[in-house]
């Protein structure tokens, strides 16, 4: 099957932390005979630029099979990993759709049909993101994910407020963002000591490893690292140094789902738990995380998503959460369809 026709759509996602929108870019691969896949990734793009960054990005992609995946990963104008993930992500929802088969098939099978979440509570204020944990905790939502501010005092009584909100039983991790120097890092988790907490992700605004290693020899506290985290070679990178037991591996920031599971295999063969995260995302990209961690057995963790993932869509049906926990999409490729009406209110290339 070949490529023969390119869309682009900008959209803007909203937020729960009191910042700007963030931009998606949603990708539309067609061929000759009216088959479709669809891929989603964050963007710095202006809706200005859209149609040239088409016409750009069809001229290397028209004529191409759906196919020949890894051929078309290595042109040099998918060198930006978070096109390359979308791009890919299109054509394996294209294959699906020709296999009549949802992705987690082609990939292995259904490992597992119902897929661990750990949505992700951020806020202005230690109340307010308090508030939202306890209300997302109503909605089923058992694992969640608490973003820091870079505020010491202030994530720590925002941690302590939701603490306070939530059932004894819901799982709670720390995301740093890679907010504190290494000696604020460190008092943040001496502070944290004797608390439960699955784990405090990215705390020390260095990427290096050597230094997530010495923090975490001084601490009990479990760490874990995604930002740092740009391919397979990073993985086994966090084995040799042993920076930490736990990595979050971004389908975006890695450049796609095969690079993903590359990923994986190299933490399992190290022992390393690992999840995934897919960033803000409109139901495209959470639906292919959902098709990965079925067929992944790596994949054993809880998976980062936002409420807006299941709020604000642009699919026909949504994705229902159930006891913390969402459904495989079982439909061909991706197993969703796009809500076409939902998608033209926003800029649009091709």
């Amino acid at each position: 099957m070949i490529i023969s026709d390119l869309e682009l759509h900008l959209v803007e996602i909203g937020t729960a932390a009191a910042t700007p929108p963030v931009r998606n870019l949603v990708l539309r691969l067609a061929t000759a005979d009216g088959r479709e896949g669809w891929g989603e990734t964050s963007t710095p793009w202006q809706a200005e630029e859209l149609p040239a960054r088409r016409d750009a990005l069809f001229l290397v992609l028209a004529g191409r099979s759906v196919f020949e995946i890894e051929d078309l990963l290595s042109l040099s104008a998918l060198r930006d990993a978070p096109l390359r993930a979308a791009v890919e992500m299109a054509c394996w929802d294209l294959v699906g759709r020709l296999a009549g088969q949802p992705l987690c098939h082609l990939f292995g099978g259904n490992y597992r049909r119902r897929i661990p979440i750990s949505v992700r509570v951020a806020g202005p204020t230690p109340q307010g993101v308090a508030e939202l944990a306890r209300e997302l905790a109503e909605q089923g939502f058992h694992g969640q994910t608490i973003a820091c501010t870079g505020d010491l005092d202030q994530d720590l009584e925002t941690l302590a407020a939701v603490r306070h909100m939530l059932p004894e039983h819901t799982e709670l991790r720390l995301d740093g963002g890679a907010c504190y120097d290494f000696d604020t890092a460190w008092e943040m988790c001496s502070r944290l000591e004797g608390q439960r907490l699955q784990f405090l992700l990215d705390p020390l605004k260095s990427p290096d490893l050597t230094q997530i290693a010495s923090l975490r020899r001084q601490t009990s506290i479990p760490l874990a690292a995604g930002r740092p985290i740009r391919g397979p070679a990073d993985v086994l990178a966090v084995l040799r140094c042993g920076a930490v037991p736990h990595v979050v591996i971004d389908i975006r920031q890695v450049g796609g789902l095969a690079a993903a599971r590359r990923c994986a295999a190299v933490a399992q063969a190290g022992g390393l738990g690992a999840s995934l995260a897919c960033g803000p995302s409109l139901g495209i990209a959470l639906a292919a995380l959902l098709q990965l961690a079925a067929a992944t057995p790596a994949f054993s963790d809880r998976h980062e998503c936002a409420p807006a993932h299941l709020q604000d869509h642009l699919l026909t049906e949504p994705l229902e959460i159930l006891d913390g926990l969402l459904p495989v999409p079982q439909g061909p490729g991706l197993g969703i369809e796009i809500d076409r009406t939902k998608l033209e209110r926003y800029p649009r290339a091709g």
